[in-house]
């Protein structure tokens, strides 16, 4: 496993286990077999409605909780600083756990015009040492900005979809500046065309690895995090042996060149779901 250190001193995984979209009782099969495969990065969310199963998987787990990196997420209609801290309670409980690793706001939805005192309420568990990090999802940079100027404390990182199609790249220099991580969801482009490019399926043919194992190498080596998801044990497997092989520098400049700024999901400006 690669770590990264972000920009409080705290280690987290490079590759991380996603479980969006995944049944409760499918994400505690599901993070228990990622648990034993290696992973230690676990990546839920309030809005998932999984964080029970999540937490069953890692009650039921042998590894200590110290060495556990756990990720969840404020939703749109919890957003506000009382309403946020709240929240936070109920998803602590659900995951049976005594702190997280990681809390984010989950999206900016600048309709609202919530999310600065949303982030005050990370800041107030930052502090009172309920989270060891705190960060945002699909922040814009005029989200970031603000944030930036209104809040004390530079989110640790940056949740955004991400994937060959949706390179990120102007977000990824302002998050660089200001040393956020960029952390990528759908990092397969929810195993998307992107799998099946010609592009990729000929460097993923010379190095004798799969189209996924591909795209999440170019990830780690562009100092990406990434979270894939899967409920299929053989390509939990898969997606975590990504450690043995590099990509040379011609190869990941033909990735870059694929970018066509497609998104699979919504806009940061267009989501407004409560």
């Amino acid at each position: 496993m690669n770590f990264v250190t972000l920009n409080n001193g705290l280690k987290m995984p490079q590759l991380g286990f996603g479980v969006w979209q995944v049944e409760s009782d499918q994400a505690a099969e599901a993070v228990a077999v990622a648990l034993k495969g290696g992973y230690t990065s676990i990546d839920t969310a309030m809005i998932y409605k999984n964080e029970k199963g999540v937490g069953k998987a890692i009650a039921e787990s042998s590894i200590p909780r110290e060495e556990l990196f756990i990720t969840t997420k404020v939703w749109n209609s919890d957003q506000g600083y009382d309403r946020t801290i709240r929240a936070f309670e109920e998803s602590l409980e659900r995951l049976g756990l005594d702190y997280v690793d990681l809390y984010l706001i989950h999206w900016p939805t600048p309709d609202f015009d919530q999310y600065v005192d949303t982030y005050k309420a990370l800041e107030k568990l930052y502090h009172d040492g309920r989270v060891k990090a705190i960060g945002v999802c699909n922040f814009e940079i005029e989200h970031l900005e603000r944030i930036l100027k209104e809040c004390e404390v530079v989110p640790v990182l940056n949740q955004i979809e991400c994937h060959p199609y949706l390179a990120q790249n102007e977000i990824k220099e302002f998050c660089a500046k200001h040393n956020i991580f960029v952390e990528a969801w759908s990092p397969l482009e929810q195993g998307g065309d992107v799998l099946q490019d010609e592009v990729i399926k000929e460097i993923a043919q010379a190095h004798g690895k799969s189209p996924a194992q591909v795209v999440l190498r170019w990830h780690l080596q562009n100092n990406t995090i990434a979270i894939p998801k899967s409920v299929t044990p053989s390509r939990i497997e898969e997606n975590f042996h990504v450690f043995d092989f590099e990509l040379t520098s011609n190869e990941m400049n033909q990735i870059n060149e694929l970018n066509r700024n497609r998104r699979r999901g919504s806009h940061p400006n267009t989501m407004h779901a409560r």
